[in-house]
Protein backbone atom coordinates (compact mmCIF):
# COMPACT_ATOMS: atom_id res chain seq x y z
CA UNK A 1 0.00 0.00 0.00
CA UNK A 2 1.40 3.33 -1.25
CA UNK A 3 1.15 6.39 1.27
CA UNK A 4 0.54 9.97 0.13
CA UNK A 5 0.44 12.96 2.37
CA UNK A 6 -1.88 15.29 0.18
CA UNK A 7 -4.70 17.85 0.00
CA UNK A 8 -7.96 17.03 -0.23
CA UNK A 9 -10.53 19.34 -1.14
CA UNK A 10 -13.23 21.07 0.34
CA UNK A 11 -14.98 24.53 0.19
CA UNK A 12 -17.31 25.75 -2.57
CA UNK A 13 -16.98 26.94 -6.12
CA UNK A 14 -13.81 29.36 -6.52
CA UNK A 15 -13.56 29.41 -2.69
CA UNK A 16 -11.06 26.30 -1.86
CA UNK A 17 -10.54 25.05 1.42
CA UNK A 18 -7.84 21.98 2.01
CA UNK A 19 -7.38 19.17 4.33
CA UNK A 20 -3.71 17.51 5.15
CA UNK A 21 -4.81 13.75 4.92
CA UNK A 22 -2.54 10.75 4.36
CA UNK A 23 -4.43 8.19 2.05
CA UNK A 24 -3.72 5.19 0.26
CA UNK A 25 -2.34 6.27 -3.31
CA UNK A 26 -5.32 4.40 -5.14
CA UNK A 27 -8.08 6.61 -4.04
CA UNK A 28 -9.69 9.36 -4.76
CA UNK A 29 -8.45 12.64 -4.29
CA UNK A 30 -11.56 13.72 -2.28
CA UNK A 31 -12.00 9.68 -1.49
CA UNK A 32 -11.41 7.83 1.61
CA UNK A 33 -8.38 8.76 3.77
CA UNK A 34 -6.58 7.28 6.68
CA UNK A 35 -6.04 10.35 9.19
CA UNK A 36 -6.46 13.80 8.86
CA UNK A 37 -3.31 16.01 9.43
CA UNK A 38 -4.60 19.45 9.43
CA UNK A 39 -5.89 22.12 7.60
CA UNK A 40 -4.93 24.73 5.14
CA UNK A 41 -6.61 27.93 3.56
CA UNK A 42 -5.34 29.33 0.78
CA UNK A 43 -8.02 32.16 1.19
CA UNK A 44 -6.74 34.01 4.43
CA UNK A 45 -3.03 35.98 4.29
CA UNK A 46 0.04 34.45 4.35
CA UNK A 47 1.07 35.47 7.72
CA UNK A 48 -2.53 34.90 9.38
CA UNK A 49 -1.85 31.69 11.75
CA UNK A 50 -4.90 29.75 10.56
CA UNK A 51 -4.05 29.43 6.89
CA UNK A 52 -2.14 26.48 7.82
CA UNK A 53 -3.15 24.00 10.86
CA UNK A 54 -1.01 21.03 10.84
CA UNK A 55 0.16 18.63 13.01
CA UNK A 56 3.77 18.50 12.85
CA UNK A 57 4.48 15.24 14.98
CA UNK A 58 2.08 13.47 13.31
CA UNK A 59 3.23 14.73 10.02
CA UNK A 60 6.93 13.36 10.60
CA UNK A 61 5.62 10.03 11.96
CA UNK A 62 3.80 8.75 9.07
CA UNK A 63 6.77 10.32 6.91
CA UNK A 64 9.07 8.06 9.26
CA UNK A 65 6.39 5.01 8.18
CA UNK A 66 7.10 5.70 4.44
CA UNK A 67 4.67 8.16 3.21
CA UNK A 68 5.62 10.38 0.31
CA UNK A 69 3.98 13.45 0.61
CA UNK A 70 3.04 15.52 -2.47
CA UNK A 71 5.18 18.57 -3.83
CA UNK A 72 2.43 21.06 -2.55
CA UNK A 73 2.09 19.43 1.21
CA UNK A 74 5.92 19.27 0.96
CA UNK A 75 6.35 22.79 0.41
CA UNK A 76 3.87 23.31 3.35
CA UNK A 77 6.00 21.13 5.54
CA UNK A 78 9.19 23.21 4.47
CA UNK A 79 7.04 26.13 5.84
CA UNK A 80 6.73 24.84 9.07
CA UNK A 81 9.82 23.14 9.26
CA UNK A 82 8.45 19.68 9.62
CA UNK A 83 10.70 18.50 6.14
CA UNK A 84 13.53 20.34 4.19
CA UNK A 85 12.87 20.44 0.17
CA UNK A 86 15.30 20.29 -2.30
CA UNK A 87 15.59 23.20 -3.81
CA UNK A 88 14.54 22.22 -7.99
CA UNK A 89 16.51 22.23 -10.77
CA UNK A 90 15.83 24.12 -13.77
CA UNK A 91 15.79 21.53 -16.44
CA UNK A 92 17.26 21.44 -19.88
CA UNK A 93 13.91 22.02 -21.94
CA UNK A 94 13.66 25.17 -20.23
CA UNK A 95 16.61 26.58 -21.68
CA UNK A 96 16.45 29.03 -25.09
CA UNK A 97 16.17 27.17 -28.24
CA UNK A 98 18.37 27.74 -31.00
CA UNK A 99 17.09 30.48 -32.94
CA UNK A 100 16.79 32.35 -29.45
CA UNK A 101 20.50 31.58 -28.95
CA UNK A 102 21.33 32.65 -32.31
CA UNK A 103 19.44 36.42 -31.21
CA UNK A 104 20.72 36.88 -28.06
CA UNK A 105 24.12 35.80 -29.85
CA UNK A 106 23.72 39.02 -32.30
CA UNK A 107 22.71 41.25 -29.86
CA UNK A 108 25.80 40.57 -27.65
CA UNK A 109 27.58 40.82 -30.65
CA UNK A 110 25.94 44.28 -31.46
CA UNK A 111 26.18 45.90 -28.05
CA UNK A 112 29.64 44.78 -27.61
CA UNK A 113 30.87 46.54 -31.40
CA UNK A 114 28.83 49.90 -29.98
CA UNK A 115 30.66 49.74 -26.43
CA UNK A 116 34.05 49.64 -28.57
CA UNK A 117 32.77 52.35 -30.94
CA UNK A 118 31.83 54.50 -27.84
CA UNK A 119 35.14 53.76 -25.82
CA UNK A 120 36.99 54.93 -29.58
CA UNK A 121 35.31 57.82 -30.17
CA UNK A 122 35.93 59.18 -25.96
CA UNK A 123 39.57 57.84 -26.75
CA UNK A 124 39.79 59.79 -29.77
CA UNK A 125 37.94 62.88 -27.92
CA UNK A 126 40.56 62.85 -24.80
CA UNK A 127 43.40 62.67 -27.23
CA UNK A 128 42.00 65.87 -29.53
CA UNK A 129 42.41 68.26 -26.02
Amino acid sequence: MSLKIRLSRGGAKKRPFYRIVVADSRMPRDGRFIERLGTFDPLKAKDDAARLVLDVEKAKDWITKGAQPTDRVSRLLDSVGALKREARVNPEKAKPKKKAQERLATAAAAEAAAEAAAAAASAAASAAE
